[in-house]
């Protein structure tokens, strides 16, 4: 590739170097562009006043920051222009939207506007996080079912960082690349080509408020990484947003985790707008992603915002955690029963 290459003109390559792509890798580029929109919303929050919860109650029961409408409201007006989608499911909205009453686009867009809302008033890194499947009908509106698909059925999946710099990272199955937002020239350039994920880590990543509602072998997992069981000592970094968690582990390696816990016995996080996308991203480098029991790219949602317990990291790291949940926690340590 050229020196500053921008995502258009790799997104070009792309599809020219892979016959019958279709035209979803344009999806990219279009995410692209709404994302640099609300990248200048996040930038500019407090000073138009749009910091804050905006007094709704999404369908998770969860307060509504005014950055979640507004993020959601700028991809959906963009995407559904390109005449490529046929719909759109969203965490902030609580059923499937179809962009035309014909549904004439032949894919499907999922997304997370604003990943990590209670960071939107700290100025800690927020995101969006999103992915891109084939629609499974032909014509008509889009209706629900068509979203319940499996994850390894996306055609690409991808999320943008707003941090100290504006970053958007993608996979179409054949790699993952990131590319940082010159807000210079206003093109997202070609900065990480390839990304691998280290095999194992020196991290992990995980809100140990909760570690009294732990499983006994999450409990165990952690305290064997804290203590260094796994060849090296681990250290404890969590942002609190799984995208910028996610992001310093798919670069420098670890494990992030977000289990089931005695208050949320199925998980925290959504399937189709978090879950799914990273771990395409993180098998694509070479990582791994998991309930802890099953493969996070074999489960069938459904329903739109199915949560489930997510392991995501370092291959190693993750193997290492299904080891401490298949033999019920410490067991896993000993050399028989692990390969440290």
């Amino acid at each position: 590739m050229p020196t500053k290459t921008t995502l258009e003109i790799f997104i070009r390559h792309q599809r020219q170097s892979r016959p019958g792509s279709g035209d979803y890798l344009q999806l990219i580029v279009d995410m692209a562009e709404a994302g640099k929109r609300v990248a200048a919303q996040v930038n500019q929050a407090a000073l138009t006043g749009a910091l804050g919860s905006s007094g709704q109650i999404n369908v998770h029961g969860e307060s509504v920051q005014k950055l979640d409408e507004a993020a959601n409201e700028t991809f959906v007006g963009m995407m559904e222009r390109g005449g490529l989608l046929a719909g759109m499911a969203s965490e902030e909205m609580e059923n499937a939207y179809s962009v035309t009453a014909e549904g004439s686009g032949p894919y499907l867009l999922v997304f997370d506007p604003v990943d990590g809302s209670s960071n939107i008033d700290v100025n800690v890194s927020i995101g969006t996080i999103f992915s891109i499947y084939r629609r499974t009908e032909k014509g008509g509106r889009v209706c629900e079912s068509e979203f319940m698909q499996r994850g390894w059925e996306q055609l690409c999946a991808g999320y943008i960082t707003y941090g100290s710099s504006t970053m958007l990272v993608y996979t179409a199955g054949d790699g993952v690349h990131g590319f940082t937002l010159d807000t210079y020239s206003g093109d997202f350039i070609l900065t990480h080509e390839n990304i691998r994920m280290p095999a194992a880590g020196e991290i992990y990543s995980a809100n140990e408020a909760n570690r009294e509602r732990w499983s006994a072998p999450v409990r165990d997992y952690i305290d064997h990484l804290r203590r260094g069981g796994a060849g090296r000592k681990y250290t404890g970094r969590y942002i609190g947003s799984l995208v910028a968690d996610f992001h310093r582990n798919l670069l420098k390696g670890g494990v992030f985790l977000y289990p089931a816990d005695s208050s949320a016995p199925q998980g925290k996080l959504r399937l189709l707008y978090e879950a799914g996308p990273l771990a395409f991203i993180a098998e694509q480098a070479g990582g791994k992603a998991s309930t802890g029991d099953e493969r996070i790219l074999d489960l069938k949602p459904e329903t739109l915002h199915q949560r489930v317990p997510l392991i995501i990291g370092s291959a190693e790291d993750v193997d290492l955690a299904e080891r401490f949940q298949s033999t019920g926690g410490r067991r896993a340590a000993t050399p028989e029963a692990a390969v440290i």
